[in-house]
């Protein structure tokens, strides 16, 4: 069974950085695309940013587009989201999950708390 667990999540200031972290137990990671999504108190969860198996392909939402960075690294089946300039919308619960090309997202990680100070 496949598990995703996310880890780097805390508080920080505005314009401040950090770094979160997606384990994965699956064997087939590399077969995986990857994804940042994240949900705010009071409001639906929301897409942040994908990653293709291979890492060579990512796409981004417009509110973080240019300030966060998606990468993996399949050896450590590990996926991570690098957030800079960080804004006080960007607050949520962050979740890491996962899909196969062609299917819906159907492994989600239990979340790590995001909170950006005014």
């Amino acid at each position: 069974q496949v598990q995703l667990v996310e880890s780097g999540g805390g508080l920080v200031q505005t314009g401040g950085s950090l770094r979160l972290s997606c384990a994965a137990s699956a064997r087939t990671f590399s077969l995986y695309v990857m994804g940042w999504f994240r949900q705010a108190p009071g409001k639906e969860r929301e897409f942040v940013a994908t990653i293709s198996g291979s890492g060579a392909i990512t796409n981004y939402s417009d509110s973080v587009k240019g300030r966060f960075t998606i990468s993996r690294d399949n050896p450590k089946k590990t996926v991570h989201l690098q957030m800079n300039s960080l804004k006080p919308e960007d607050t949520a619960v962050y979740y890491c999950a996962a899909r196969l090309v062609g299917r819906p997202y159907d492994k989600w990680g239990q979340g790590t708390q995001v909170t950006v100070s005014s």
